[in-house]
């Protein structure tokens, strides 16, 4: 394994009220680099002061978009100790992305090293309070110098870090969701199971309508039929109807979330029963008109567990759970973020403690 050198900032930034850091406003002093050139590999693996990137106005990331990242968060508990939550999913999960858009692979044990490593250096910025983390923003871009469609030769890995707090104003109450049927973010062969920054772009332009509308997020349906549910734009979804959990299957143009694997992963091993199936948006709309509609949940790094307490669909509007959170989401939600801070025990072997005490 490479050896990471590390050279620390002289003077270390005010840190921001930790008890108002809103989510992506300040980052840390430092943060971690390492290049890739072909023939060599990747190499040159650091950590060093946070700054600004000079770049060449023909890099080939700012006209093609070759580019990968990912999300997790570190968590302080109460006992002191940092933890990450399935930091090698994270890793994995960027190669699969890596490979789509035919950028080098990282080494899945390296990656999470660098990571480790990175917020061990940055263990004063990781926040105490009910609901707060650091964010990990690890990501990928191309460096060729060059006006030309091919895959670059050169990349730059980075990690940078920031500390949050509850990603939703809404926070663990219920949001409320628009139907999107009119634009289509990713279809299958595409790029949707990937976390690259062009899916995400083709994604603003409904967000700023629900925005506009007083929703929180959009819901995408397939971008085929629109009729088959497929993603919240920073979530999967889960479905409580009648009893049984149901989430959209994997089907190449949905994220394969961590969160969403563990939702299930947990769910199963209290005895629920957990189906992955294409659903369409009728199926959710006469399950609500019968009671048969229980609950509703969103899963994703960023707010672990968000409940949906309305969806809006072609004029249509239905409240569920009568806008309160249910109780699959709390047990989902309860479970997680115990394990995450250290409040419940890991069962499930999801944590990596980071030595920072």
């Amino acid at each position: 394994m490479m050896d990471i050198k590390i050279e620390l900032v002289k003077t270390r930034k005010e840190k921001p009220d930790m008890n108002n850091l809103g989510f992506g406003k300040y980052y840390t002093d430092h943060m971690f680099e390492m290049d890739y050139t072909e023939g060599i590999g990747w190499h040159d693996p650091r950590i060093v002061p946070y700054h600004s990137l000079e770049m060449d106005p023909a890099s080939m990331v700012l006209h093609y978009g070759q580019s990968t990242f990912e999300g997790l968060k570190a968590y302080r508990g109460k006992d002191g100790e940092i933890r990450l939550f399935r930091p090698e999913k994270n890793m994995e999960r960027l190669n699969t992305s890596n490979k789509r858009l035919v950028i080098p692979e990282i080494d899945v044990e390296f990656g999470v090293e660098a990571i480790k490593k990175l917020v061990e250096v940055e263990k004063d910025w990781v926040p105490t309070g009910e609901g707060t983390s650091l964010y990990i923003r690890p990501f990928i871009i191309a460096t060729d110098v060059h006006v030309g469609v091919h895959p670059s030769r050169t990349y730059k890995f980075m990690v940078i870090l920031t500390p949050v707090g509850m990603y939703y104003k809404e926070g663990i109450n219920p949001v409320r969701i628009y139907v999107e049927d009119e634009y289509c973010r990713a279809v299958r062969g595409g790029m949707g199971f990937t976390k690259t920054a062009g899916n995400y772009a083709a994604s603003l332009i409904a967000q700023e309508t629900a925005e506009n509308r007083g929703f929180t997020q959009v819901l995408w349906l397939d971008g085929v039929e629109k009729k088959y549910i497929e993603e919240v734009g920073t979530m999967n979804i889960m479905f409580v109807i009648d009893g049984e959990v149901i989430t959209p299957e994997l089907n190449g143009s949905i994220l394969p979330g961590i969160t969403r694997r563990s939702a299930i992963e947990l769910l199963r091993s209290k005895g629920y029963k957990v189906t992955e199936r294409r659903i369409s948006i009728d199926e959710v709309y006469e399950a609500a008109s019968s009671g048969k509609l229980n609950e509703a949940f969103g899963t994703g790094t960023a707010a672990v567990i968000s409940p949906v307490g309305e969806l809006l669909w072609e004029g249509k509007t239905i409240i569920i759970n009568d806008g309160k959170i249910g109780p699959v989401s709390h047990l989902v939600y309860d479970t997680i973020t115990g394990i995450q801070s250290g409040k419940l025990e890991d069962e499930y072997g999801w944590i990596t403690k980071v030595e920072a005490k």
